[in-house]
């Protein structure tokens, strides 16, 4: 992970509105939001379903085959995990939200048991 880490007693506040995830989780998905930023041409809002696809990419980059146990162990079970998070970051002012933003952005973008479990990229190359 890189070297992202929450300003002292950001995260003992962020455990008072919401003890669900563990600080890896929240700081996986600010480094999913570089992730996608990056990847832009130029820098805008991302949108909920963007932002749970490139946490997607970046898991299954970074954790490969055991991309769905680490979020898991992260308490992340679902795209709207990743809502709650970002809802919560929101709430904290160190993110920013457009009025048409939702929570259900993210409900039911995919499903992480197809998503790192049935539909993962294995490689099909013959040794």
């Amino acid at each position: 992970m890189t070297e992202l880490a929450f300003r002292e007693g950001i995260m003992d506040q962020i455990r008072l509105r919401e003890q669900r995830f563990d600080e890896r989780a929240y700081l996986f998905v600010l480094a999913s939001l570089e992730h996608c930023q990056t990847r832009l041409t130029e820098r805008r809002h991302i949108t909920g379903p963007e932002l749970a696809h490139s946490c997607r990419e970046l898991a299954l980059q970074r954790f490969g085959v055991m991309a769905g146990l680490v979020l898991e162990h992260w308490g992340l079970k679902a795209t709207s995990d990743i809502g709650d998070i970002v809802f919560t970051l929101v709430d904290m002012g160190l993110l920013i939200s457009q009025p048409q933003d939702s929570r259900d952005d993210f409900f039911g973008v995919f499903s992480f048991e197809d998503a790192f479990g049935r539909e993962y990229p294995w490689s099909t190359a013959h040794v």
